[in-house]
């Protein structure tokens, strides 16, 4: 710290200017070092703290402590401007001593500085690395005429009022008050102790008349009596029976009434139109605007300080903002979005065809309520870019909003505006983030809803996608209808059964089964290798991947019914090849199947169809997962015992009660099969579904387990190039099931030659690519016996007793 006390009385003695100051060698001598100040006013004879921060206020401030002379300070015209010209200042400042200087350990600069004179700027000098100017200092009037005495009287008067009724008025200031006998000081010294804006208190700062500066410091000192006065009757007649927070309230009330007769509430105005003219440019319904502007006359009666007066303006914020009229729509080109379609996704034509349907009706019939989408498939097979390929065939903007694990109905409804941080709901957030009411809408995930204490979202959900209802949705939060109606909603799922029926039953499900080895292989040549190596910083003639390392990854480094996991591996394989071009080894890397395990280890899936198959007792099933088609096995063992039935593999009861029908059905035809009844009695029979860690449930493995028992009580093996499906009955009928596409290729994939399907499930036979039906040879069963025939093999192993 430093600290500078000036001396005064050795100072008077050699220097013409104000206090009598050295002249510094580098100054004229009627010029002063300018400090510019925002939003402060220091008035002559007054002793006020001071801090400065900017360069070059620092730089004027120790330059005067230096040369010991004093310094201008001057209020700048615009608080934001951070270097102050000199057309950035006021024409008048007040001349003062730095009485103490202090940095403090956080490097800010405090001074103590004292008034000494009021004075002109003639004209600022140039080169100083500060401001200085030449100044005019301009005397205090010293009049004592009877008119100017009369007006001191008064001003005192008014003063040792107001002392009176400030509730913690500082005790010397009243006697400060009764002992100055200059109306000239008198006047600064209310001027400055007054609550009033930094330009009022300039203004008062340049006039140098006396008489007419003891006027104006007179009628603003009585605006603030009538302020006391009234504080002081309202706390005498309330002071029983309000709190201190309703007592401040109404004070603020008044004040403000005060105010705006005075004419103070010139920027509350300014908000108060811009809000108006922001209700004006909505186009909001009537019932909407005559909400808004209720609200708007209640923010205008209501204080800033209030608590709720932020509230409100939020709440103003949300109805203005909204797009609640309609834009001009251009109509669909439907040739340019079936090019966007395809431009975009490969294959997938029925569901193209579908959306190029629903187009056709959104374009002959723009007013009509349009049926709401559901994209229902396994991961990674393109539900949500097919919202996003929708959005741009309609030249809409596209939004979306994640329903996993929303668990409260006030995500989708919105909260109401009594609890704090209260705000719309999603689907109401998503429109605004859009700009417009006729955007596309994605609802992600929507079998994802939870349900907890705070509601069901799912059922709120309900009036959304309702086209006989969202055209009046109400979100809690606005309180007022919002029009639904024109906004495209499209939802995407994994599984359907998780949706409730009456949610599941407002949508039209279009489903999106896995992908073909064939249709992997262009997806990913068409669009996620060019993807990757762009992603990965490498241009076309610095790596490259043939189809052969393509199908390879297919085959061994993915199992799954989309291509999430594909692309993957492919910008795992680009990231080897960037590491070899940016180490300068090799200047193009071609990714093939001869260095594929290098850069992505050994192969994780392998085919065990024909290996696990080669025994009597085990037979290939088909099942379906919420990622696609599968291959299960079913194997089965007889062992001396009781006559028991033993099942393993965490078996739900459906698949558990498909297993105990399938023995009953072989012990109800065991002569026909060739099967000795007697075994029954005197052996155990275990059936076991490998991967044990995994659940699995459902009637359609009934076929595979039957199979599966025949071969082992008739020592026939099934054939190791066959896979089944399909639910039996006691009657020995093969009943239909579903996930015929994804179990399809599910088994194209696995190397299987031939599937036994179930011939009620014909219909579906056109939803199989094309691909998969040219691999597979399909046989249709009726009866279980056409199961057997079919899948067991001729030759007869030697029986196990």
């Amino acid at each position: 710290m430093t600290d500078v006390v000036q001396k005064q009385a050795a100072q008077e003695a050699a220097n013409p200017l104000p206090n009598g100051t050295q002249p510094s060698p580098d100054l004229p001598e009627d010029a002063v070092i300018i400090v510019p100040v925002r939003n402060f006013v220091l008035f002559p004879e007054l002793a006020l703290p001071l801090t400065i921060g900017r360069p070059k206020s620092v730089a004027a401030a120790q330059a005067a402590v230096r040369a010991e002379r004093p310094i201008g300070v001057v209020m700048q015209r615009n608080a934001e401007t951070t270097d102050p010209s000199p057309a950035d200042m006021h024409d008048m400042g007040t001349i003062a001593n730095i009485l103490r200087y202090v940095t403090a350990p956080d490097g800010s600069h405090h001074l103590i500085v004292q008034g000494v004179q009021r004075f002109r700027i003639v004209e600022f000098l140039e080169g100083w690395p500060y401001l200085a100017a030449r100044v005019q200092p301009i005397e205090e009037s010293q009049e004592t005429t009877p008119e100017i005495e009369a007006r001191l009287l008064h001003l005192r008067q008014q003063a040792m009022e107001a002392i009176e009724l400030l509730p913690q008025a500082p005790p010397e200031l009243a006697a400060t008050v009764q002992n100055i006998s200059s109306a000239s000081a008198l006047a600064d010294l209310v001027t400055a102790y007054l609550d009033l804006s930094a330009e009022q208190k300039q203004e008062i700062l340049e006039t140098t008349d006396l008489r007419e500066r003891l006027d104006k410091s007179s009628r603003l000192l009585a605006q603030r009596l009538e302020v006391l006065r009234l504080r002081q009757e309202i706390g005498r007649d309330v002071e029983t029976t309000l709190t201190n927070r309703q007592r401040e309230a109404l004070l603020r009330e008044q004040l403000a009434a005060i105010q705006r007769q005075l004419g103070e509430d010139e920027g509350k105005s300014a908000e108060i139109a811009e809000i108006n003219d922001a209700i004006a440019k909505a186009g909001m319904p009537a019932e909407v605007e005559e909400q808004a502007r209720r609200e708007l006359r209640r923010l205008e009666r209501m204080p800033e300080a209030a608590a709720e007066h932020g509230m409100v303006r939020t709440y103003l914020d949300w109805l203005t903002e909204l797009p609640w009229a309609l834009p001009d729509e251009e109509p669909i080109d439907i040739t340019q979005a079936r090019r966007i379609l395809d431009e975009d996704h490969y294959d997938l034509d029925k569901i193209k065809q579908r959306i190029i349907e629903y187009l056709a009706v959104r374009k002959l019939a723009p007013q009509g309520k349009a049926p709401i989408l559901c994209f229902a498939g396994p991961p990674g097979v393109g539900k949500t870019s097919l919202g996003q390929s929708i959005a741009r065939a309609m030249d809409r903007k596209f939004v979306r909003v994640s329903l996993g694990g929303v668990h409260d109905e006030a995500e989708i409804r919105g909260h109401r505006r009594t609890y704090i941080g209260a705000l719309p709901g999603n689907v109401i957030q998503a429109i605004r983030r859009a700009g417009t009411r006729n955007c596309v809408l994605m609802l992600d995930e929507i079998d994802k809803l939870g349900s907890g204490v705070h509601g069901d979202p799912s059922a709120a959900m309900l009036e959304v996608l309702d086209p006989e209802q969202n055209a009046t949705f109400r979100d809690n939060y606005l309180g007022v209808p919002f029009d639904l109606s024109r906004i495209v909603f499209i939802a995407t799922a994994n599984m359907l059964d998780t949706i409730p029926p009456a949610l599941r039953d407002r949508m039209e499900v279009i489903s999106l089964a896995g992908y073909t080895e064939d249709e992997k292989l262009h997806i990913a040549r068409r669009y996620l290798a060019p993807r990757q190596l762009a992603a990965n910083g490498l241009q076309a003639d610095q790596a490259e991947i043939d189809d052969g390392a393509l199908t390879e990854i297919i085959r061994n480094y993915t199992r799954e019914a989309g291509v999430r996991n594909l692309e993957r591996e492919i910008g795992k394989a680009f990231r080897y090849a960037a590491m070899q071009v940016a180490e300068n080894l090799q200047a193009h890397v071609k990714i093939s199947p001869d260095n594929l395990t290098t850069m992505l280890g050994a192969p994780r899936f392998e085919s065990e169809v024909a290996q696990r198959t080669s025994v009597p007792g085990v037979a290939t099933g088909l099942a379906w997962t919420p990622v696609g088609g599968d291959i299960l096995f079913i194997e089965a063992t007889i062992m001396p015992g009781s006559g028991r039935l033993i099942l393993t593999g965490q078996l739900g009861d459906v698949m558990r009660e498909s297993a105990q029908a399938a023995l009953s059905l072989i012990k109800s035809r065991a002569e026909s099969l060739g099967v000795d009844a007697g075994r029954f009695e005197k052996n155990d029979i275990h059936i076991h579904v490998p991967a044990g860690a995994t659940p699995k449930d459902g009637p359609s493995a009934g076929v595979a387990m039957f199979t599966a028992l025949v071969s082992l009580l008739t020592g026939r093996t099934v054939r190791s190039d066959t896979a089944m499906t399909g639910e039996i009955s006691l009657r020995g009928l093969v009943l239909p099931v579903g996930g015929i596409r994804e179990k399809v290729v599910a088994a194209a994939s696995a190397g299987i030659k031939r599937v036994m399907l179930p011939a009620r499930n014909r219909r579906d036979y056109d939803d199989i690519p094309e691909k998969a039906r040219e691999k597979l040879e399909f046989i249709w069963l009726e009866h279980v016996d056409e199961a057997v025939a079919a899948g067991l093999a001729s030759t007869e192993l030697p029986q196990q007793s």
